[in-house]
């Protein structure tokens, strides 16, 4: 969904490595900053913002490599990522930050070596543990996307993360075509600074270089000073689920919610967002 009639400033923050990292703002309180998952920017996270914005001075950056944003760099990795979070919370003032999926992991990162005073929320971070293999996609998306076949990258990528169950059952055949066509006519309805979704889905091999980066991830993560709250779907696949299991065990404190009827991809626009506003309003205005 676009982002046309939710009123936003423009703003940005320099990361540690000079990347500019841009930013949308609304409304008014508490800073907190809401990144946004894979293949998505800021705009996916526009009635999200907007249903937290009574409350709260909304940050929605375009995390690095789209949009409003710098470019990934040759040699990007977790580091980079958790080092534009780090700009962010400390160039707006914000103590608290919400990540969904790959938004999630830079996050986790950066706030193992933070001291406490932060409320840190996670929406599913596809992290992995007990075996699973989340980025076990990219070999033929990096193949499709060699061809310029974006549409069947997109289909490989929505297969192996299991965000969508409609997905699953549905064949190649049928997809790709779908969403080639479904590519073409959202790109031609983009306007302002919205991305097209055929511009996202090369920056999947990014967001794979983070699952890939993070396998100490949780381990790390008992160090986190900061009060954390983990939040799922119900209809989420299972490895997401068990990521979070994992992470409730090794965060001192964490506490947890799960969304009944809702899957992966809930706080996205095309999601539920007003029901994941409605456990961070709680979270962030707690104390």
């Amino acid at each position: 969904m676009g982002s046309a009639g939710v009123g936003y400033r423009s703003g940005s923050v320099v990361s540690a490595d000079g990347t500019v990292i841009g930013y949308r703002r609304l409304g008014a309180g508490p800073g907190v900053v809401l990144m946004h998952g894979s293949m998505m920017t800021a705009q996916n996270f526009t009635r999200l913002g907007a249903a937290l914005a009574g409350d709260f001075t909304v940050y929605l950056p375009d995390r690095r490599g789209r949009g409003t944003s710098g470019p990934y760099g040759p040699d990007f990795t977790l580091r980079h990522a958790a080092e534009d979070v780090g700009a962010l919370m400390a160039q707006t003032g914000s103590r608290n930050v919400f990540g969904l999926s790959a938004g999630a992991i830079p996050i986790l990162r950066w706030a193992v070596d933070r001291p406490a005073g932060y409320r840190i929320a996670l929406y599913e971070p596809p992290l992995p543990v007990n075996g699973s293999a989340p980025a076990a996609w990219l070999p033929r998306y990096e193949r499709e996307l060699a061809r310029g076949a974006s549409a069947r990258a997109l289909v490989t990528v929505m297969k192996g993360t299991r965000d969508s169950r409609i997905v699953d059952v549905l064949p190649r055949a049928v997809l790709v075509p779908l969403l080639g066509l479904a590519m073409r006519a959202q790109a031609r309805r983009a306007t302002g600074t919205d991305v097209p979704l055929r511009d996202l889905v090369p920056t999947m091999r990014h967001d794979a270089r983070l699952v890939l980066d993070a396998v100490d991830l949780v381990e790390a993560s008992a160090a986190v000073r900061s009060e954390v709250l983990l939040v799922g779907g119900g209809r989420s696949a299972a490895y997401l689920r068990d990521a979070l299991d994992a992470l409730e065990a090794a965060i001192p404190g964490a506490r947890r919610v799960e969304l009944p009827g809702v899957g992966h991809l809930a706080p996205d626009d095309g999601g539920r967002p007003e029901r994941v506003a409605r456990v961070l309003v709680d979270f962030f205005g707690d104390g």
